[in-house]
């Protein structure tokens, strides 16, 4: 189990002040990796240097990209952060529940932007969504503050426990980058067939198929055959 395998996702920020207080609760439990998608500031900035103080080398380390599916592409399992309940076909998670998690996989917390949260569409790319418990009549918690308690809560579990699971050494799981490949050519093939129609529902049906696959705990075997199947498909026609 390694702190190397886990990462701090931080999906649309909108404010240094806030990107360099991550960096800093990052540090204080001896986390490094911090990614950026798609900051709304310029990244990175003075503010958000001046605000990180000692964990600048978190800062200057970090990676940025364009979008989601990039920043998640080389992640085992994502884990979204969500104030509210989402009525949706995903597991549901608390604090207490990390403990279960396979902490020798690559695992990635994602965070929404501060005003809005994460949307469905975003959450559609998760394995669970965990959502931390708090006066149900101001659920209000600020990006970095709910940073902080996720991060100390899984320094201890890091520190104090070994994963509970076991596989087969010779089973691989999937990664999220295969199982990105996997599914655009899935969706390759439903387009040339005019599947997603009418085509106003394709972006709920697009976060449908996703919620699919990336919460399932496919083999990279696994996805080699289910891709082979969606060529083949392609082919027959």
């Amino acid at each position: 189990m390694s702190k190397n395998n886990i990462s701090f996702i931080l999906h649309k920020p909108q404010l240094s002040e806030n990107i360099g207080a991550c960096a800093r609760a990052i540090k204080n439990f001896n986390f490094n990796k911090l990614v950026l998608v798609d900051p709304k500031p310029i990244f990175p900035n003075d503010k958000i240097l001046a605000t990180s103080v000692g964990a600048k080398d978190v800062i200057k380390q970090s990676k940025k990209y364009d979008n989601l599916e990039k920043a998640i592409s080389k992640i085992d399992i994502v884990i979204a952060t969500s104030a509210r309940f989402r009525n949706k076909n995903i597991k549901h998670i608390n604090l207490d529940s990390l403990k279960k998690i396979n902490f020798k996989k690559k695992i990635g917390f994602l965070f929404g932007p501060e005003a809005s949260g994460l949307s469905n569409d975003e959450i559609s790319y998760a394995n669970y969504t965990l959502q931390i418990p708090t006066n149900p009549e101001f659920k209000s918690l600020n990006l970095s503050h709910s940073l902080i308690i996720i991060a100390q809560y899984v320094s201890g579990i890091v520190k104090l426990r070994s994963s509970p699971f076991r596989k087969s050494k010779k089973i691989k799981s999937a990664t999220k980058k295969e199982i990105q490949s996997m599914l655009s050519l899935c969706i390759k093939n439903l387009d040339e067939i005019n599947f997603f129609k009418p085509n106003e529902k394709k972006p709920k049906m697009l976060e449908n198929l996703r919620n699919i696959f990336y919460k399932m705990d496919l083999s990279d075997k696994e996805t080699r055959i289910l891709s082979s199947v969606f060529a083949s498909l392609g082919k027959k026609r």
